[in-house]
């Protein structure tokens, strides 16, 4: 006996009320984690909160009569799109393990100690941040090699290591946004159809200006900066160092290492993890004796010894006991397990936000925003907005430049706006924008690398906070909105708005 096919299952177009149960959930869960548990809502109940908001936007998909089949290949597809991201994230907490162990990062802080004025650190962070980041192009190897370094600087100078991880990030994403090596940058273009030096051009109106903006706040804020530094501590410093460390520029090679292999483009992941291995290997021949500390096993053979110093420092992080808290809490750090934390909360963000966009929930949102941006400054607002929504929501800056992209291009040829102006406001508020939410895949790798939470840098990235401000006071004013010829006829409401750029 045949048994009788089941009958298709209905497919219901989500309301606007389903629309709007994910995205509310999610504010007040995530207000929630934070009101309670503050700061240390990043170890666990933010993910938490992010989590049960995915569970709660499966249930609604599910009402529409979409099957669970779908929700988890969703899902599925949601967790590949950051694959790449787990393999950095990892990669870095290698790095940071054996970059310590080696004397990579304490040569750098000794050098800095030496060198650098503490009235002038934050504008010199921000501004060397900005030559690496421009020519390796990534926000995040710069964050994750320098600003590592510069952030254990500010704390043995007494000097805030908050300001500095504000610097630190500024000065990344403006070559993260500009630099033709940037991946962000490149992906834009493309997404528009705009040649990439045209959008890179495009790019500066509103990237210079936010970077004086950044460049004088951080100055500003050094000059008024009462440090604690102390000559006679620091000196202590420096001899401790020395003691623990063999300082050598030579313990600079693993970071020179990783730029030209950056420069190179080779995949990022793997520049990392190369450079950490190089470190690891350098540690047995540059720093015996801190083979010799962090793994006390005497009855090891020395090379044993050295592969299970390296293996460990990869795995679990190194381990300073140097008897001075500042030198302890800067080298104490890394190791790949050191990043479960920033992957489950990427995982969690960006599942969460691959379900509201495949279901149509995200579009059911954004359409009214369309309707109404009946001038060129509200849609320009319209992407700004968009784009930072989906920075909250979705928690992956590359669905906030992809989405806005595909949602808004055809309104922008229609209207005879020039593709690079939609390129340059989704970079502005997509890119930009995205270390700047605890549970964002960038705002989560900056906290985890830099050891400062984003809520407490947040206030002080200056240009990530600069830049989409200036995008929509180029859209209210007109300033360097660019026209194209539209084929088709156009309303005389459409004429007046092209007249007025």
């Amino acid at each position: 006996m045949v048994s009788d096919p089941k009958p298709p299952r209905t497919i219901k177009a989500p309301s606007y009320f389903d629309a709007l149960i994910p995205v509310v959930t999610l504010i007040l869960l995530v207000g929630a984690s934070v009101a309670l548990f503050g700061l240390d809502a990043v170890n666990g109940p933010l993910q938490v909160a992010i989590i049960v908001s995915t569970m709660i936007t499966s249930m609604v998909i599910l009402k529409n009569g979409h099957s669970w089949e779908e929700i988890s290949e969703s899902g599925r597809k949601g967790i590949a799109t950051v694959s790449g991201a787990i393999f950095i994230l990892f990669s870095v907490g290698a790095l940071i393990g054996t970059w310590n162990m080696s004397g990579t990062i304490p040569t750098m802080v000794y050098y800095g100690i030496v060198m650098i004025m503490p009235n002038w650190f934050y504008p010199i962070a921000f501004l060397v941040c900005v030559g690496v980041s421009l020519s390796i192009g990534s926000s995040w190897t710069t964050a994750g090699t320098l600003g590592v370094g510069l952030v254990g600087l500010a704390n043995m100078l007494g000097l805030s290591p908050e300001i500095t991880a504000g610097a630190v990030i500024s000065g990344a994403y403006v070559g993260d946004k500009v630099s033709p090596l940037s991946e962000s940058t490149v992906l834009a273009a493309q997404l528009n159809g705009v040649e990439l030096y045209k959008h890179i051009r495009t790019q500066m109106w509103t990237t210079l200006p936010a970077a004086a903006i950044a460049l004088i706040a951080f100055i500003a804020l050094g000059i008024n900066q009462h440090s604690a530094f102390d000559a006679s501590v620091t000196d202590n410093e420096l001899k401790r160092f020395n003691e623990l460390f063999h300082i050598t520029p030579w313990n600079l090679l693993p970071l020179f290492f990783l730029l030209t292999l950056s420069v190179l483009k080779v995949p990022a992941s793997l520049a990392i993890m190369c450079s950490a291995l190089l470190a690891g290997i350098m540690t047995p021949i540059m720093q015996p004796q801190v083979v010799l500390r962090f793994i006390a096993e005497p009855d090891t053979a020395a090379p044993l010894l050295a592969i299970k110093a390296m293996w460990t420092a990869m795995a679990t992080g190194f381990q300073e006991n140097s008897g001075i808290e500042q030198i302890d809490a800067l080298l104490s750090r890394g190791g790949m397990d050191s990043m479960l934390l920033t992957i489950w909360l990427i995982i969690g963000a960006v599942t969460f936000g691959i379900m509201v966009d495949d279901f149509g929930l995200l579009n059911k949102l954004v359409t009214p925003l369309l309707l109404r941006a009946r001038t060129v400054g509200r849609l320009i607002a319209s992407v700004v907005a968009t784009a930072i929504g989906l920075n909250i929501a979705a928690g992956d800056q590359y669905i906030a430049l992809l989405l806005p992209t595909r949602l808004f291009k055809s309104e922008f040829a229609r209207r005879g706006l020039a593709p690079e102006n939609l390129s340059r406001a989704v970079s502005d508020a997509g890119i930009v924008t995205s270390p700047l939410i605890p549970w964002n895949s960038c705002g989560a790798y900056m906290a985890a690398v830099l050891g400062v939470s984003t809520m407490a840098y947040m206030p002080f990235a200056i240009f990530n906070i600069a830049a989409p401000l200036i995008t929509l006071a180029l859209g209210i004013t007109g300033i360097n909105i660019r026209r194209i010829l539209v084929t088709a006829a156009n309303t005389p409401q459409e004429n007046d708005e092209k007249k007025s750029l």
